[in-house]
């Protein structure tokens, strides 16, 4: 999403966080899934299973929640307050496992193995849980990564801090060798005004993690992406997808999409860039499964503008499907067409193109998206030139009268259902019943990060 992001001090190695973590709501008083409220639109056999509010500690005015991870039988959803954890064995009935209170938004998460990285973005007085939010300014704030053990997931336990440059806005896992985890660290956006956070921003942090010794994680690379200037938008990247089985990864870079070699995870190289004229803000990256072609999203308005209507158009605040083509000395991104949500919000739903992953159909390119109050897009991209809208799930305006802030930050498919994460309503569970994703339940996965691509179709 793209509020202003905090500023995060400069990268450096810190001791521990000692805090303990709060746990407000263990196994034994989890809440039941509740079916959705009314208002609820869905078309094109999908299917709403299931939804779990959002729990208490995360609820207050504006913490909202923001990603998903997966392990096993399991969802982590992020929140700008901290990341609730729930037991998703049973899709339709959706349990509450653990809640943990640990400010510092924007809440990015990612899962590796018993490990549990969130992404901090606005600055707080120290790097325990409890400490209080402190002014950008303020040059002894912390941002950056915090880093949890999961391994019982109803309590999960604290484990390391490590501060970055202009703090967390996003992460990515780009596993390495020998037990080794490297989080590529996003984040945008510098000022001259705050200390930690000095222009030009073009690079990310790279955090090495020996995941049997997380605590002795740290910083050991900050690439410049754009040692040469990037589009004149471009202050760092906002998100970055990796593919690590073809050791490449896509970058969205405000005001560039990038393709990466990754390698070398520690020294990863832009190889091939791309702008676009209708692109406003860009957001976020996926590749289709053979990785012959790339979507790019454009979230217009940063998250907080009603894009979805006929005024604004089908090419702004929409994706962007490039081929990419790797036959020669390098790689080569080719423009293939625009897709914008088909079905026009009301001027008081935020709606743009927002955070998906593919729906993993052997042999086809089906996506899932969350499109904020635009609700829930399954889109069939088999044809990258005229990709289109087979399933949807909607729900009306958060709020009649008056704009506000509200919808599916994420949807992700994982082991037959979509997941969405609702920024006001919490975790609703999806099912599939058009016969063209059926395939896609074959494939069945033991963790699932969305920002790091696994490969589904060996044939």
């Amino acid at each position: 999403m793209g509020v202003v992001p905090g500023r995060g001090e400069r990268s450096a190695v810190h001791r521990a966080a000692t805090a303990s973590v709060l746990v407000l709501f263990a196994a034994a008083g989890a809440a039941p899934g509740a079916w959705a409220a009314d208002g609820v639109e869905t078309g094109g056999g999908v299917v709403h299973l299931a939804n779990v509010p959002k729990q208490p500690g995360l609820d207050s005015e504006p913490q909202f929640n923001s990603d998903l991870a997966f392990s096993g039988d399991y969802a982590i959803g992020g929140n700008y307050d901290g990341f609730t954890v729930y037991d998703i064995s049973q899709p339709e009935d959706p349990q509450v496992v653990s809640t943990v209170v640990c400010p510092g938004g924007q809440g990015d998460v990612t899962v590796s193995g018993d490990l549990l990285y969130f992404s901090v973005d606005y600055p707080r007085a120290g790097e325990e849980c409890g400490d209080a939010e402190v002014p950008a300014s303020d040059p002894d704030g912390f941002e950056g990564m915090r880093i949890f053990d999961i391994s019982d997931k109803a309590d999960p336990e604290y484990v390391k801090a490590v501060r970055t440059d202009c703090g967390s806005h996003t992460n990515t896992l780009v596993p390495g060798e020998d037990g080794t985890d490297y989080i590529y660290v996003s984040s945008y956006s510098p000022s001259e005004n705050f200390p930690n956070c000095q222009p030009p921003h073009d690079k990310i942090s790279i955090i090495e993690v020996p995941t049997a010794d997380p605590a002795s994680a740290e910083v050991v690379n900050e690439p410049v992406l754009f040692p040469d200037g990037g589009h004149e938008e471009t202050t760092g990247c906002h998100d970055i997808t990796a593919y690590p089985e073809k050791n490449i990864a896509a970058g969205a870079c405000i005001g560039d999409g990038i393709i990466m070699d990754i390698t070398d995870p520690v020294n990863p190289e832009v190889v091939e860039r791309v702008q676009d004229e209708n692109f406003a803000f860009w957001h976020s990256a996926t590749f289709t499964d053979d990785a012959n072609n790339v979507v790019f999203t454009d979230e217009l308005g940063s998250g907080h503008a009603a894009t979805c209507d006929e005024e604004t158009g089908p090419e702004r605040g929409a994706n962007a499907i490039h081929s990419l083509d790797d036959s020669g000395e390098s790689p080569n991104l080719e423009f293939r067409s625009y897709f914008k949500l088909p079905r026009h919000q009301s001027e008081t739903e935020n709606c743009v193109a927002h955070n998906g992953s593919l729906i993993p159909v052997p042999g086809g390119d089906f996506f899932v998206q969350a499109w904020y109050q635009g609700g829930v897009s399954i889109i069939d991209m088999s044809d990258p030139d005229n990709p289109e809208e087979i399933g949807y799930f909607d729900r009306g305006p958060w709020d009649p009268d008056q704009l506000s802030t509200a919808g599916s930050w994420s949807a992700y498919y994982y082991n037959g259902h979509v997941y969405s994460s609702d920024i006001q309503h919490g975790l609703d569970v999806l099912r599939l019943t058009d016969e063209r994703t059926r395939g896609a339940e074959e494939i069945v996965m033991d963790e699932f990060n969305p920002q790091s691509q696994p490969v589904y179709d060996q044939g």
